[in-house]
């Protein structure tokens, strides 16, 4: 009963919480727009004057090597591979408040808040292109200064941000201050939230306050997690129950790769126009664009209608389809530019749709929560890391499979796409568990007890009647003292 009320908890009730993760993962339009920005840049005249050369057999009048356009777009990566390999130890030792929306959010708006990620990338990818396509008629250098101009915005505006968000809750636990949890607990969910009770489990009145039972519930887990605790804590991501947890954590990040997004992100505008699409950069903006309206209504339907693990099974069947769709229409009709090109744009505009809705939306808080609070920062860094390796991958190899110059396979290149769809979506099948409404520490027990992915849905966890037991026991502990 407790966990239903809790989850028919409003946005408005919770709304100090959203407002500070929406804040803090504003930091991933920076990300959304340094993507966007920059691989739009090899489409845009002015910037290859500068650092390609003359084609006059190109419909842009100008080529790049691609040597070039690995250094671009595949360095981009790299060196979000190195900051998150190391975003572990940051975390661990200095907190986590640039990972907020990770370590204290209610388990029922854990999926929405977590999709945040998706929405601000998207936001930021938009004004990307937006910005690019404004300034891709400038023939010199300024066509691509202004763009990269616009990357200072955004960290400015984090700067001042951050010193009124809170730590989380979970990592001052962790490191012993257990004053400060509670009121950074208590920040976090403002005076709305804090006036809820849950029913009485005999149903008679009014039971604890929900705050009294998360806290209790968190303090559980914490403890609980201590107890298991052995050595340093980087190591233990390979150790016990935590092993299965790592793994499916890193398979997880490992299937956005497989979707192809990198692809698209990386070469979008320049794919678009050296297939013979004429107005590349306005076609990049539609289907960014479809991607916004995706994860909208991807984060409306993890909240609302459908699980973790089905949305995630829908994105790889719909995104694998979508990439086999433009790869057969180029395989049926390589000359046809004009028919070929139309197909091409529907599709990258469906595929960045359902992405972005299914498996975009709910990779991340899959990801979160398949490990445990003690290891999520170490966990999640590194599964981070090992997504942007397969990205360097990827963007590195592609212009070898789409330029003409090398295989020139265009559109083709879907065919590998749809492959690695389907080993996601067997990967989603037969391993992630269904994890909506739960809260961390009852995925904590789950795992503990080895509860297979089938089972998660339907097992009835001890460690939210516990933590209901010691909220009120606490409640008139106070009232006595009082």
């Amino acid at each position: 009963m407790t966990t239903n009320f809790i989850e028919a908890t409003t946005l408005w009730q919770n709304r100090k919480c959203l407002f500070l993760c929406c804040l803090v993962s504003m930091a991933n339009l920076q990300y959304g727009f340094d993507l966007a920005a920059i691989g739009a840049l090899q489409a845009m005249p002015g910037f290859l004057k500068v650092f390609g050369y003359e084609d006059p057999a190109s419909d842009m009048g100008y080529a790049i090597d691609s040597t070039v356009q690995q250094l671009i777009t595949s360095l981009l990566t790299l060196g979000s591979f190195v900051s998150s390999l190391v975003a572990g130890y940051f975390s661990a030792y200095f907190g986590r408040r640039h990972a907020l929306w990770l370590a204290s959010s209610p388990a029922h708006m854990r999926g929405v808040i977590v999709a945040l990620f998706a929405y601000w990338v998207n936001i930021g990818s938009i004004l990307g292109a937006a910005v690019d396509n404004e300034t891709k008629s400038i023939m010199g250098r300024t066509s691509y200064q202004i763009p990269l101009a616009c990357l200072y915005i955004v960290p400015m505006m984090l700067f001042v941000a951050l010193f009124f968000v809170p730590e989380s809750p979970r990592w001052l636990l962790h490191r012993g201050d257990t004053g400060a949890a509670r009121k950074a607990f208590e920040q976090l969910r403002g005076t709305s939230y804090m006036a809820l009770r849950a029913p009485s489990s005999e149903g008679d009145g009014e039971g604890p306050s929900l705050l009294e039972i998360e806290w209790a519930e968190m303090l559980k887990g914490v403890e609980e997690e201590r107890s298991q605790a052995g050595g340093i804590a980087a190591m233990d991501m390979f150790r016990g129950v935590d092993l299965r947890r790592t793994l499916l954590c890193y398979g997880m990040i490992a299937c956005q790769t497989a979707s192809g997004i990198w692809f698209i992100i990386g070469y979008q505008t320049y794919f678009f126009a050296v297939s013979g699409i004429t107005r590349a950069f306005e076609y990049s903006i539609m289907s960014t664009c479809f991607g916004f309206v995706g994860v909208n209504i991807g984060m409306y339907a993890i909240r609302n209608w459908v699980g973790r693990r089905a949305i995630l099974m829908i994105g790889a069947v719909t995104v694998g389809l979508c990439q086999l769709a433009s790869a057969i229409a180029a395989t049926v009709n390589p000359q046809t530019a004009l028919s070929t090109g139309q197909v091409l744009v529907a599709f990258t505009a469906l595929t960045k749709f359902f992405y972005n809705g299914c498996v975009g939306a709910a990779s991340y808080p899959v990801a979160t929560e398949l490990v445990s609070s003690r290891l999520r920062a170490w966990t999640v860094g590194t599964a981070t890391s090992l997504g942007y390796l397969l990205a360097w991958l990827t963007n590195f190899c592609t212009p070898y499979f789409i330029n003409p110059e090398h295989l020139n396979w265009g559109a083709r290149y879907g065919y590998i796409w749809f492959g690695s769809n389907v080993a996601s979506l067997i990967f989603f099948f037969f391993f992630i568990p269904e994890m909506k409404g739960r809260s961390l520490e009852e995925l904590d027990e789950m795992f503990g007890a080895k509860v297979g992915a089938r089972e998660f849905k339907g097992y009835q966890c001890l460690i939210g009647e516990a933590a209901r037991i010691d909220a009120a026991n606490a409640e008139a502990k106070n009232i006595r003292d009082a």
